[in-house]
């Protein structure tokens, strides 16, 4: 009774934190199963760098090996490092099932690539009415079919990089599932979709052209851009000099432009009662049209205004105004 008294004290005093167990650096971790003192401190606290391939001693810093290859599993971090998973590929938005699914692909089916894995015709013609069914199976909800054709309006026609897309393709799931979408087009919806996102990332498209990718009215979508934006909270003010490389990639402007447009917007950028409140793509145009001249490779008022998609006369306007602005800055910068 006396040893079992002893063996319940013993176990019953708090355990000392161990050594190496405390909170670590990123990218770093407490190494076990090392149990060997340090050379130069003597303490058994050490740390495996991951990137490195290096245990050091945790104390004094000591490396006792390099280039020791990680036991530990290959994780894949996805989603900005939220998603950590270590078979299968990404989720994407741009696919109905978010990509989850497993995919029978017509491909495989082929009489080149099934002979060589030993499947008769038999087996080839049960598997492709296999495929059709499992296709039919994943669309038979009216909704499913709509991101179906919704992604691949995004796929197809607006021409935005991969992560947009996703993006893109994420805002319509979102407005799907609240119910905004029914009752409306879903190319109207896509390309509202595809504009407030190419938008808010500094890539704007102008309407006319996201209208024509999707084949709708520029009336309708700039309805829906307004509902959109309203519902999603996507306001956001487009600067002029975000439509700078585009018109100027679309008149053939040399890249050696860009530097007196950029001090010609920054001249004007603080006088914003000049710019305020005046369509984005004609401020641009009127400053790539002055910059352009200035440079010696001049551009004709109708070029410019058809790339932009002004009018001569709103072009005209916004340069009286910004020459009169110029010339008040000269007369103020004699007066000094």
């Amino acid at each position: 009774m006396k040893q079992d008294k002893q063996t319940v004290e013993t176990t019953n005093q708090p355990t000392k934190k161990l050594p190496g167990l405390g909170i670590n650096h990123a990218g770093r971790r407490t190494l076990e199963g090392h149990t060997r003192p340090c050379e130069d401190c003597g303490a058994v606290n050490w740390d495996f760098d991951v990137t490195r391939g290096e245990i050091t001693c945790g104390d004094c810093g000591l490396v006792a090996e390099e280039n020791v290859p990680d036991p530990g599993a290959e994780w894949t971090n996805r989603d900005n490092g939220e998603d950590r998973s270590r078979v299968g590929r990404p989720m994407t938005y741009t696919l109905a099932d978010k990509g989850l699914n497993t995919t029978i692909d017509v491909r495989d089916l082929n009489t080149g690539i099934a002979s060589r894995h030993g499947m008769s015709s038999q087996a080839r013609r049960d598997w492709r009415r296999r495929r059709v069914i499992d296709e039919r199976s994943k669309t038979r909800k009216s909704r499913e079919r709509n991101l179906v054709k919704a992604n691949q309006f995004i796929r197809d026609r607006s021409g935005l990089p991969s992560p947009l897309q996703e993006e893109a393709a994420r805002l319509y799931r979102r407005l799907s599932g609240e119910g905004f979408v029914t009752g409306r087009s879903i190319a109207g919806v896509t390309a509202a979709c595809t504009y407030l996102v190419a938008r808010q990332e500094g890539l704007p498209r102008q309407i006319p052209d996201v209208a024509g990718a999707f084949d709708i009215t520029e009336k309708d979508l700039s309805r829906l851009i307004r509902q959109v934006s309203r519902r999603l909270n996507m306001h956001k003010i487009t600067s002029p000099d975000e439509y700078f490389d585009k018109f100027m990639s679309d008149l053939g402007l040399e890249p050696s432009i860009r530097t007196p447009l950029d001090e010609l917007w920054n001249t004007i950028k603080p006088h914003d009662d000049v710019w305020q409140g005046k369509k984005p793509m004609g401020v641009a145009a009127a400053l790539i049209y002055k910059a352009a001249s200035t440079a010696g490779s001049p551009r004709t008022q109708s070029e410019v205004c058809s790339v932009a998609n002004v009018s001569e006369v709103t072009l005209r306007g916004l340069l009286r105004l910004i020459d009169g602005l110029l010339d008040k800055i000269r007369q103020y910068q004699n007066l000094q």
